[in-house]
């Protein structure tokens, strides 16, 4: 098959390697660093295993900003292109959805397309009315920031959202690529498929919620957390994984797709999908107000990035703790060396470690790297197992 691929980001680029082992797969992005990074086999994104994949191994994947090209003589379209949460709407900004099924059928009005972007439960249907075109098919993905490609490779389910045959050939597609044998396959109406993934990662943002909460209640009573985390996941039900305490949840998927799940509970009754999204603002402004008890003057921010293997700081929980403590008379100092420019969000940012650590008087982090072991008296982190 020729495959079009529409966005060249964790999950765009993680489906054209997977996708590119059997077929000709074309990456579409407005960027176009990004498009001649891949054409040089060279991951955008920090991701191990796609990194190796590009270089290693033998992949029909080329990329291009010239979409009618690309659509012209395509099989199937993939559109996985952002979808941030609007504040102003409550909902997804889904244009960029709307903009790309736009052109492709100006071009080609007879392929399939696949939605891979978050969505909000009922999008699909709304948008093969407005569109008058019912072969588009959502399926949402379930990867992780730095193992895009691995969980890809190895998926924990597949879902489409679609009971026709062509949804069933989509499905085959995905899972010959897969080097999982035997994955377990589910086929829904879409409205379902689109409540699978916000209802899955809300979950996720529950339970780092609850044992943020738990540890909260630890530091507050001077109690050992990892004590009771570890007495509390033995219990088989409950399981000792995605336990360890952080700032708060943050990057690409929880944060707005808790939000986009609350918001399409407008007319339902609840209080937990309230709480989680309440909890995870509560939970930042507790590390700050135990930040401030130890009256820093200069305080340093270890790294941006919520997790090791990532390159991602988008709606990271820290900048909320920083934004709590910003107007305390303390002076801020971010170290990140993925960032070339010296500000951000007004705050300074320096990729020098040594003067870093040397100059900050504390450092928070969200989770504790090697390279911060010689100035263990100054880090201020919740980080108990240097666990994702």
């Amino acid at each position: 098959m020729k495959i079009t691929i529409v966005g060249i980001g964790y999950v765009g680029l993680a489906n054209a390697v997977l996708l590119a082992q059997h077929h000709e797969v074309i990456l579409i992005d407005i960027i176009k660093g990004k498009v001649a990074q891949v054409n040089r086999k060279e991951s955008p994104i920090k991701d191990p295993y796609i990194s190796a994949y590009l270089k290693s191994v033998k992949l029909n994947i080329r990329a291009t900003t010239n979409y009618i090209q690309a659509y012209k003589n395509s099989d199937l379209v993939i559109i996985a292109t952002p979808t941030d949460y609007d504040p102003s709407s409550n909902f997804f900004n889904t244009l960029s959805i709307e903009w790309t099924i736009k052109k492709i059928l100006s071009t080609n009005h007879k392929i399939p397309i696949l939605i891979k972007s978050t969505i909000p439960v009922g999008y699909t249907k709304k948008i093969r009315k407005e569109f008058n075109y019912q072969k588009i098919i959502f399926s949402p993905e379930f990867l992780r920031e730095g193992q895009a490609l691995h969980d890809s490779l190895y998926p924990s389910r597949i879902v489409i959202g679609s009971k026709k045959i062509i949804g069933k050939k989509i499905a085959q597609v995905f899972s010959q690529c897969c080097l999982k044998d035997n994955v377990d396959t589910i086929y829904t109406s879409s409205n379902e498929a689109e409540a699978i993934k916000l209802f899955s990662n809300t979950f996720l943002a529950m339970r780092v919620t609850f044992f943020n909460e738990l540890d909260s209640f630890a530091a507050k009573n001077k109690l050992n957390s990892q004590d009771i985390i570890n007495g509390v996941c033995l219990d088989n039900r409950i399981g000792n994984y995605y336990n360890n305490p952080s700032f708060g949840y943050g990057g690409y998927c929880l944060p707005k797709d808790t939000k986009q799940l609350l918001a399409n509970y407008q007319n339902v009754p609840n209080n937990i999908i309230k709480a989680i999204v309440d909890g995870n603002e509560t939970r930042k402004a507790f590390i700050a107000s135990e930040i401030l008890k130890k009256k820093p003057k200069l305080m340093g921010v270890y790294r941006l990035i919520m997790k090791s293997n990532s390159d991602n700081y988008r709606e990271s929980a820290i900048f909320g703790v920083i934004k709590k403590i910003q107007n305390e008379n303390i002076e801020i100092l971010i170290y990140e060396p993925g960032l070339k420019k010296k500000r951000i969000n007004g705050f300074k940012v320096t990729d020098n470690l040594k003067l870093f650590k040397k100059n900050t008087d504390i450092i928070i982090a969200n989770r504790i790297d090697s390279e911060l072991l010689d100035v263990q008296h100054k880090i201020y982190s919740r980080d108990i197992t240097n666990e994702n």
